[in-house]
């Protein structure tokens, strides 16, 4: 793989450094006390419909997108680099570029198996960043970790579709303009276990649906991803012509939605640990501590090299998983895909938990982004599938090899 960037990426890396700087770093603060203000943590601020107006102005929109059709057409390779930009500011620059999930990934399931007519009512408004998203298919009664444990029934009746269960952890469903729920459940629960699934849209007002409450996220409202839901479906009726793709595809399109999505999480995190190892740095070079600046301590300077290097590995490991999906698809690079799912998360939990450190008090408190940023690698530990169910399935792999 070539190592260097192409004019395009580097063109559109100077644009994205701009905007971070002249526009979004400014924002945080604002973003933070315009939510405080509104009195609702999942409040969306008029400084984010400011700063999305402003990188559509500047040509930065809809970058995840490989089609053309829809997005800027860029390869996973080219996408790269810059969504590790926006893994900088998670909280804010992923939306304003209309680069955050879980819109990204319901956009992807939409362009690629949606139906003429589902692009056109859902897809259209969701690439111009007029509505949100919400992605149903964590289950509170059952382990998770394994897709095929959903309960939620989806009941074929007539011309329509009766679905009932109750999800949870159900992305971007506390943004006040979420409009529609990708909904997963079991249309044939005597089907092949991988057939039992189907996905269905379910617009946000259907009778029956119930938003039950918000979860937080180690405390926090997770509102840049639209918040996560705990929601009722009770015997809620959708048209048949909602069904995305065929009966009994469910499963298959979880995966390939989630795929993506994987690595644009580990782009982010790539550029979370850049960012709290800038701040770690910062801190050690200012504070003084028995008569000698941090920095000249011994175990801070092992910080930061090892920082360094496991900064560098994980993003070379980012990459070439990114060129993989490039040459040779996703299902060819599933092992690279598990692979950084597995080593990223950990490595920028790492790098944040020293910059924390080195911060003593004010790492935990609101004054830096730090605490939020552990927050939110931690979370990837356990989002799209946690560490273990990846290492499980990485190590069979393996041994299939030497089988």
């Amino acid at each position: 793989m070539e190592f260097a960037y192409d004019d395009r990426t580097v063109e559109l890396r100077q644009r994205l450094e701009a905007f971070l700087t002249e526009c979004v770093y400014p924002a945080e603060p604002v973003h933070h006390e315009q939510v405080a203000a509104a009195g609702d943590p999942w409040a969306r601020p008029p400084v984010m419909e400011e700063l999305k107006a402003e990188a559509r102005a500047r040509g930065l929109w809809n970058l995840f997108l490989p089609d053309a059709r829809y997005g800027a057409g860029l390869t996973n390779l080219q996408y790269a680099p810059l969504a590790e930009l926006t893994g900088r500011s998670p909280h804010l620059a992923p939306e304003a570029l209309n680069c955050a999930a879980p819109d990204t990934g319901n956009m992807e399931l939409l362009a690629e198996f949606g139906s003429e007519e589902q692009r056109k009512q859902w897809l259209m408004p969701l690439l111009a960043g007029e509505i949100r998203s919400a992605f149903c298919m964590t289950e509170p009664e059952v382990a998770s970790s394994d897709a095929t444990n959903i309960a939620t029934r989806i009941t074929r009746d007539g011309d329509h579709y009766v679905i009932n269960g109750r999800k949870w952890w159900s992305s971007g469903a506390m943004d006040p303009r979420c409009e529609i729920f990708i909904v997963m459940g079991k249309t044939d629960p005597d089907a092949d276990r991988h057939r039992q699934q189907s996905m269905i849209l379910v617009p946000r007002d259907t009778p029956g649906v119930t938003v039950r409450r918000g979860m937080r996220v180690f405390g926090y409202s997770d509102a840049s991803h639209g918040g996560h839901a705990e929601i009722d479906f009770s015997d809620v009726r959708v048209p048949v012509d909602n069904l995305v793709g065929e009966e009994g595809t469910g499963f298959a399109i979880a995966q390939a939605r989630l795929g993506p999505g994987r690595i644009h999480h580990c782009m982010r995190l790539v550029g979370m640990a850049e960012r709290a190892l800038e701040l770690l740095c910062r801190r050690v070079l200012d504070r003084v501590a028995f008569g000698r600046p941090l920095a000249e301590q011994g175990v801070v300077r092992e910080w930061i090299a090892e920082s360094r290097v496991r900064i560098e590995q994980a993003r070379l490991l980012v990459l070439k998983t990114a060129w993989l999906m490039d040459t040779v698809g996703n299902k060819g690079a599933h092992t690279e895909i598990q692979a950084i799912k597995i080593a990223t998360p950990l490595m920028a939990e790492w790098v944040i938990d020293k910059a924390i450190q080195a911060y003593g008090g004010a790492g935990v408190s609101q004054d830096t982004p730090l605490a939020e940023l552990w927050a939110q690698a931690r979370t990837l530990r356990l989002a799209d599938g946690p560490d273990e169910v990846h290492r499980a399935s990485l190590a069979r792999r393996e041994l299939r090899r030497h089988s």
